[in-house]
């Protein structure tokens, strides 16, 4: 009954709609033509591409307001998936900052690796590279988008202000009417920060109660990648839930 409660409580935050004049996206979202092109970019891996299925970017960066011409971020870029796609769909005279933290270089090389190779092949892609503590995003950015990796400003190697430094850096960087999205695999509501190093999952009324904390106005949430069958218990890099995890899109607003 008390998990039955806290879902629900959990639910209602994510859900505070109308009133507030938040709307939420329908799960498939047209996708316009600059997007659909960028994913049929023959640049794009052939591993990369093969994944669109699981992950629908299109749809995602529909959610996220994508346009040609736009300055965006790819905060915590990873392998470079979102940033090739963001890439090619803000199109030349549009700039995609990839920031990689330092943090996630000196545990392995390979993250390092990624950003050169993937900055090197795109002209309108610009490395970043600092510690979350030291993060410095260009100013007038249009959008931030990070996927997969809110949980980790919550890892106990962290300082624990570190998500509320990069929310606060993210608020700074974007211009008036800029959106903030962010993408991570949920944890169970009500289980606090513990999932974060645990099972690399948070909990969505988190993230929004933080975000919402460093002067962002909620925007609304789409049920894209929601997945009901996940137990929201399993460490997301285990085989048997690893690609098919619960996941939570949520979309803020600067206001302007």
């Amino acid at each position: 009954m008390r998990m039955m409660l806290m879902a629900a409580a959990a639910a209602a935050i994510l859900g505070a709609d109308a009133a507030q004049g938040v709307s939420h996206a329908a799960s498939q979202a047209a996708v316009p033509p600059h997007i659909a092109a960028a994913l049929a970019d023959k640049a794009r891996p052939d591993e990369e591409a093969a994944r669109d299925a699981a992950r629908k970017p299109g749809e995602l960066l529909a959610f996220a307001e994508v346009k040609p011409g736009q300055k965006v971020a790819d905060l915590v870029m990873g392998g470079g998936y979102f940033t090739r796609i963001l890439s090619a769909a803000v199109g030349p005279q549009g700039n995609v900052t990839a920031y990689q933290p330092e943090e996630f270089i000196r545990f392995q090389a390979s993250y390092g690796e990624n950003q050169k190779k993937v900055a090197g092949a795109y002209a309108n892609v610009t490395p970043l590279t600092a510690t979350f503590a030291d993060l410095d995003l260009p100013d007038g950015l249009d959008l931030v988008l990070t996927v997969q990796n809110y949980h980790d400003f919550h890892l106990t190697p962290f300082p624990k202000d570190t998500a509320a430094k990069v929310n606060a850096e993210v608020f700074r960087s974007l211009k008036p009417g800029g959106l903030y999205v962010i993408v991570d695999h949920a944890a169970v509501p009500g289980s606090g920060l513990e999932p974060a190093m645990k099972v690399h999952r948070i909990d969505p009324a988190i993230v929004r109660q933080e975000v919402e904390a460093a002067g962002f106005r909620f925007e609304g949430d789409s049920p894209l990648l929601r997945d009901p069958s996940d137990p929201h218990t399993a460490n997301v890099f285990d085989p048997a839930i690893r690609g098919k995890t619960d996941q939570f899109v949520l979309k803020f607003r600067k206001p302007a």
